[in-house]
């Protein structure tokens, strides 16, 4: 028995296809939206389509841009274009730069290696840092993927595809959370944190 119109339940359908909702909650988003005056549903959808128009790849860093030139953290002065960290995702680049530490340039990979999900090096932008290094300039590739089988899977081909170009090759240190106790923390993440620790 259809409870709904058509087009509510396309609407449901639509929000149940994003990551993380599940049909419960693409209910409750397709109600808000019916909810909202015309001319806030129509602000929405012209956001959507204005996003997935204008917004492409940076040449530089497949970070993402406005249009087809360059980012802006490619485009600044004032980064360190000698030091290129490799991240997973875009939203990767966001947390790092939240952390106001990081003064390099990014390369985004948009995915890791994942042999389980059809996932190989050809499917992610790993020839265009190949080429980026190959040009000359990057003294350190920071690998800054997840700690986990795909992201050390993926970090390690890097590091052996990368080592013919004499660059310096590191990976983010992990281990024990601030505010954590030791406790609680498994074996590999004591490992690492061993294997990290610095002099202080």
């Amino acid at each position: 028995m259809d409870y709904f119109p058509a087009a509510l339940e396309n609407l449901v359908e639509q929000f149940a296809k994003l990551p993380g909702v599940g049909r419960k909650s693409a209910q409750r988003l397709a109600f808000y939206i019916l909810d909202q005056p015309e001319q806030t549903a129509q602000d929405f959808a012209a956001a959507l389509l204005d996003a997935k128009k204008n917004i492409g790849c940076c040449p530089v860093c497949q970070n993402l841009t406005d249009g087809e030139g360059t980012c802006p953290l490619c485009a600044s002065s004032k980064r360190d274009h000698a030091t290129v960290c490799v991240v997973a995702d875009p939203k990767d680049v966001m947390a790092m730069e939240r952390s106001r530490e990081f003064s390099g340039v990014y390369h985004v990979l948009h995915g890791v290696i994942s042999p389980m999900n059809h996932v190989g090096p050809d499917d992610l932008r790993i020839a265009q840092l190949v080429e980026r290094v190959a040009s000359g300039g990057i003294e350190e590739v920071i690998m800054a993927t997840n700690p986990d089988t795909e992201g050390e899977t993926t970090a390690m081909y890097l590091s052996r595809l990368l080592k013919p170009f004499g660059v310096r090759t590191t990976r983010l240190a992990y281990g024990i959370p601030v505010g954590s106790h030791l406790e609680f923390a498994d074996d590999a993440t004591l490992m690492r944190a061993l294997e990290g620790r610095r002099e202080i």
